[in-house]
């Protein structure tokens, strides 16, 4: 899944670990979310967009092998 984090993260020019922190989770997490070598919970994805202000849908995509 592709997500717009970094983006959202550069607009508001925070870390991850600074959106970590606010999330509750590790850099770690949000660097592998990030990366698209993690699917956050829909818990975590719904907190990730409600941080930035936008829609889940805006913030990740799926992509066609998502569908496989």
């Amino acid at each position: 899944m592709k997500n717009l984090i970094k983006v959202e993260r550069a607009k508001k020019d925070i870390t991850q670990a600074e959106l970590a922190d606010e999330l509750k989770v590790s850099r770690q997490t949000i660097n592998s979310v990030e990366l698209g070598k993690f699917v956050p919970s829909t818990i975590l994805a719904l907190k990730i967009a409600a941080y930035f202000k936008v829609k889940f849908e805006d913030l990740f995509i799926l992509e066609d092998e998502d569908w496989e």
